[in-house]
């Protein structure tokens, strides 16, 4: 078990969170480009950015965030992405509960949802993926 209050415990969140901010780039990125370019059907287009994104952030946080030496990179992998998707969820049902029931504007409720979502993603990672 890690110990959360030390200073290099706090370093693996600040670059967790920097991992995660170079994601958005990917997703609308990758997004984009199926879209608008190729013309596949934009949920299609989303979930191959969702998906690219993912990836490119396993990779990151498996190299310089949490420096893994794991050699089973398919289970790494594999739990990372389920946790990612677990967050998904729970984005969009804070999401969801934020708007129905306090009719809050969709950005700012989808910046509260992130930030939960972040902290939610570090933890299951950082005490399950990269344990």
């Amino acid at each position: 078990m890690q110990d959360v209050f030390t200073t290099q415990f706090l370093l693996k969140f600040i670059k967790f969170a920097a991992v995660g901010f170079s994601g958005v780039f990917v997703d609308f990125g990758v997004t984009y480009l199926c879209k608008e370019i190729f013309k596949i059907q934009k949920y299609v287009s989303n979930s191959i950015g969702f998906t690219v994104a993912a990836s490119s952030n396993y990779i990151l946080n498996r190299i310089w965030t949490f420096e893994s030496t794991n050699p089973d990179i398919a289970v790494e992998y594999t739990e990372f992405i389920i946790i990612s998707l677990i967050g998904l969820v729970i984005n969009n049902l804070i999401l969801w509960l934020i708007i129905k029931k306090f009719k809050i504007n969709f950005y700012i409720s989808k910046l509260f949802a992130i930030g939960v979502v972040t902290i939610w993603n570090f933890f299951a990672n950082a005490f399950i993926t990269f344990a």
